[in-house]
């Protein structure tokens, strides 16, 4: 036994399992964004995007080249914080 009382045990737990879930949720959106962004790459120029609002069913025509750069930036932002996720979870084994 580690000396700690069994609820303090069941809520480190229960962190590192919402930590788990968290990063496979991360994992799985970095996926389908580098999916996103390898099939507007493969567009031919002259295809038409269109954008689906939140929250909605409704779809609105958008510039390709501008999707394709936010669609890009979306997936730089899930990779950094992937990447500041294993970056703390090796602090935290170093220490």
């Amino acid at each position: 036994m580690s000396g700690r009382a069994p609820r303090q045990e069941e809520e480190e737990g229960e962190r590192e399992s919402a930590k788990l879930r968290h990063k496979e949720e991360l994992s799985r959106r970095i996926k389908e964004q580098k999916v996103v962004v390898d099939e507007l790459s493969n567009l031919k120029k002259n295809r038409k995007v269109y954008r689906q609002q939140p929250n909605s069913n409704i779809f609105f025509l958008a510039d390709r080249t501008e999707t394709l750069s936010q669609c890009k930036n979306a997936l730089d932002e899930l990779k950094k914080a992937h990447q500041e996720m294993e970056n703390s979870e090796k602090t935290k084994i170093k220490k």
